[in-house]
């Protein structure tokens, strides 16, 4: 394989984004080559979809170009795109539930006679062709919303495939598809890459991307850290340009003794709306004033975990233990009262209300400390909250402020806070360092180990490899659903939580080969 046999189609220059708070791509020089698949990696933020929106219009750069057979093009639309001959297909599926299948795949683009109608006939003549293509036997009239995820995932392929699309972005295609419907894409992205398509290729999944890729590139925190042909790279390589050398500094102050233990998931199973389970019988124990980290990407089944156990969903099979008694209660309620909080993934839509005050929000869950018969003591209420500020150093002019006038990390720190007027005994928190910024992450992680040292067990999920290294006494790694990977804080490598995560899928699903099984 050279770079003559697969010319360059498309190049970004100097590519910069900058959303308000954060630089999602920093000076980025990205070259797409045709008749090739160029793979794409990095951590949950790096950057990849970022790049990928810019490619297809969704997005505009702020700073750099765009060149396309050596011209400069500017892509202020999706249509912009199209018409140089670029189609996505989004991890998330942008279809029209109650519409047909033939209808998403020519929406905004209709076959008409004479300008005048839709000729209907024509669309479910050409959908039948590209479903024939795809190896899928979805009649064209079938309503998308009756289909399977996975068969809406080869509606969205058969949508771009129709615009003849000279370069094509599939971002994390696999996600939703079966084994056989995996083999039938690759099938497919080999019959474009020889018709001399250009085929971005996104994934977390890394034994796909040796498999399927011509050329591989890396990012980190919005930069490139590599990019060359496939030949010679190995997994060992793809994990140390994702990941680096240096770590973010969260590490732990003191270690402290752990309690007794506190909780204990037995065999925990979820059915998953794609068909198979979303949690595949995990089972796990935490001591008092132990930080458990769960580790793993997109789709792992994590936050469905941690959904399970807090009483968000009641569908799940399996045991819940607190403090060795079995957790009969099914509400959020129930499993509060049992001592189980948790700080949701999502703190403006399931964490906070935003057109409320800081007080408000912080008793929402607690309101129950605050009666006597049916009437809520304000004043008992107040000190409370004026307690709960001082210990979480929320800064706050005023706890009647609304809480939508705080930073992320202060919004945060409320979240947190509310939990914990709940006087929980275990403490959930999905992804507590989402959206704010280093400084607020220090003093959210300052919080954490200081509630673990005074005898709270913590279960925290993180995508991101140096949180889970740093904060973690224990790490559970999950992919699929299943746990892939268990580690001991002394025994955890970034390159072993990186292999451990991108296991579950394929023959080898589930066996973690050198990683220690979960007991």
């Amino acid at each position: 394989m050279t770079t003559i046999d697969h010319p360059v189609g498309l190049s970004i220059r100097g590519g910069t984004k900058v959303y308000p708070g954060t630089v999602a791509l920093k000076s980025a020089d990205f070259d797409l080559r045709m008749g090739a698949v160029n793979v794409l990696v990095g951590e949950n933020g790096a950057g990849k979809s970022t790049m990928m929106k810019v490619i297809a219009g969704v997005e505009q750069l702020t700073e750099g170009r765009i060149l396309m057979d050596g011209e400069e093009v500017v892509f202020r639309t999706t249509d912009d795109a199209a018409r140089h001959g670029i189609g996505i297909v989004f991890q998330e599926l942008n279809l029209f539930p109650n519409l047909s299948v033939a209808d998403n795949i020519f929406m905004a683009r209709e076959r008409t006679r004479a300008g005048i109608d839709i000729d209907s006939g024509a669309q479910r003549e050409e959908a039948r062709r590209l479903m024939r293509r795809l190896e899928h036997d979805i009649d064209p009239d079938t309503l998308v919303g009756d289909l399977k995820v996975g068969q809406q995932q080869i509606v969205e392929i058969a949508k771009s495939l129709s615009q003849n699309a000279r370069i094509l972005i599939l971002d994390e295609p696999t996600s939703a598809l079966s084994s056989a419907e995996v083999e039938i894409l690759f099938r497919v992205i080999d019959e474009l890459r020889k018709d001399g398509v250009g085929i971005v290729y996104i994934s977390h999944r890394l034994e796909e991307l040796l498999r399927i890729g011509d050329y591989i590139t890396v990012l980190r925190d919005g930069q490139i850290t590599g990019a060359r042909p496939m030949e010679g790279v190995d997994l060992a390589w793809i994990v140390r340009n994702m990941i680096g050398d240096a770590s973010k500094d969260f590490a732990k102050d003191v270690d402290h003794a752990f309690g007794p233990e506190v909780f204990r998931a037995e065999e925990i199973t979820l059915p998953s709306s794609r068909g198979g389970l979303a949690v595949d019988h995990v089972s796990f124990s935490l001591r008092a004033g132990e930080i458990l980290g769960i580790y793993g990407l997109m789709g792992a089944g994590r936050s469905e975990l941690l959904e399970c156990i807090i009483g968000g969903v009641t569908h799940y099979g399996g045991r819940l233990f607190v403090e060795g008694k079995p957790m009969a209660e099914r509400s959020v309620s129930g499993r509060i009262a049992r001592g189980i909080a948790l700080i949701p993934e999502d703190r403006k839509q399931d964490g906070l209300v935003q057109i409320l005050s800081i007080r408000e929000n912080m008793t929402l869950s607690s309101l129950k400390a605050f009666a006597t018969g049916i009437h809520l003591s304000l004043k008992q209420e107040a000190l409370s909250v004026a307690d709960f500020i001082r210990r979480m150093t929320v800064k706050v002019a005023s706890s009647e402020h609304e809480v939508s006038s705080l930073s992320g990390g202060n919004q945060q720190k409320v979240v947190i806070a509310k939990a914990l007027m709940t006087r929980p005994k275990i403490l959930l928190m999905d992804e507590p360092s989402r959206g704010i910024d280093i400084g607020a992450k220090a003093e959210v992680f300052r919080v954490m180990r200081r509630l673990a040292a005074d005898g709270l067990g913590i279960v925290f999920v993180t995508s991101d490899l140096d949180e889970v290294m740093a904060l973690s006494d224990r790490i559970l790694v999950m992919s699929n659903g299943r746990v892939t990977g268990e580690f001991d804080r002394a025994d955890a490598t970034e390159t072993a939580l990186v292999e451990a995560s991108s296991l579950g899928h394929g023959p080898d699903a589930g066996r973690a080969g050198h990683f220690r099984e979960a007991s």
